[in-house]
């Protein structure tokens, strides 16, 4: 089998982006790793994210040979996304932004609330989003490891109460300072972004990029002729680069075992590795199992 995607997250927070983009494309030939070795990124230094996704990213190419990467991680696209398009000038990589944009159509007060990692909160990408469109909003930004930690290793077996309590101080915050609209600013949310909206109400809009990144990801494979810059066109999805479709005519050399939307990671203990194999039983994808980021990607 021959793979058009990978998917790259710190963990399993890219899944619904990967679901939303079959949504699109049925036949679309994928794979997802998660660099759970290195989770949380959202916590690292932008060298760390970096050097981590760099690894990532060779051990994708190593593996599977896709003819297009999707980073579905907020906090790599923002902080990485041009050292790893120059790393690795072959290959078209979509990111994910914050659904900004987005969000500043939809907001009827303009009080937006951002969820996100502390390093996506931080970074001046981010800002600069803010600024360019979201300038008329008033923007109360938000980094939360606690439940990006809680959706990563806790979630899969959590009742409707836990996950209600888990979201509920991000959730007050945002409704302290009035915001009538939530944007879900790293892929880890989308997992848990119903019960989100149901402890901010029916008056609260909940957003992110899925839509967007699915898009944004099946032109460039598709048709890629254009030249995009980072951008949330589409509401979150972000373009490869022209000559990045001279990337496409490689082919994976390994792929003959690896069942299509197969989720593979870099760690787990025991414990671990149930839970992420229930994970993927939720899903109904195929656990890939662990694959190690070790010298010979570096």
């Amino acid at each position: 089998m021959a793979f058009d995607f990978a998917f790259l997250d710190s963990g399993t927070g890219g899944i619904p982006y990967m679901l939303a983009l079959m949504e699109k494309m049925p036949d679309a030939r994928c794979v997802y790793l998660g660099d759970t070795a290195h989770f949380p990124y959202g916590e690292k230094t932008p060298e760390q994210v970096t050097s981590c996704a760099a690894k990532a990213v060779r051990l994708i190419q190593k593996n599977w040979r896709p003819r297009t990467l999707v980073i579905a991680c907020n906090t790599i696209s923002v902080t990485s996304l041009s050292d790893l398009r120059a790393l690795f000038p072959s290959l078209p990589i979509v990111g994910t932004v914050p659904a900004i944009k987005l969000a500043a159509k939809v907001t009827r007060n303009k009080r937006i609330g951002l969820l996100a990692t502390n390093a996506t909160v931080r970074h001046p990408y981010n800002k600069k989003l803010i600024e360019d469109f979201a300038s008329e909003c008033k923007v109360f930004s938000r980094g939360d490891p606690e439940l990006i930690s809680f959706i990563e290793h806790d979630l899969f077996t959590a009742d409707e109460r836990a996950r209600i309590n888990a979201v509920r101080p991000s959730v007050d915050f945002f409704a302290e300072n009035g915001c009538d609209t939530i944007i879900l600013g790293c892929t880890h949310f989308t997992h848990i972004a119903e019960d989100i909206q149901k402890a901010a109400g029916k008056g609260v809009a909940v957003v992110d990029s899925r839509e967007g990144v699915a898009a944004q990801a099946l032109r460039v494979e598709l048709g890629g002729h254009e030249s995009l810059a980072l951008s949330e066109s589409g509401g979150g999805g972000e373009a490869g680069e022209e000559e990045k479709e001279m990337g496409r005519t490689g082919r994976p050399s390994k792929t003959s075992r690896v069942s299509n939307c197969s989720f593979f990671l870099t760690a787990a203990d025991e414990i671990q590795e149930r839970e992420y194999r229930l994970m993927c039983s939720r899903f109904k994808i195929p656990f890939g199992g662990k694959v190690a980021v070790d010298s010979d990607v570096d």
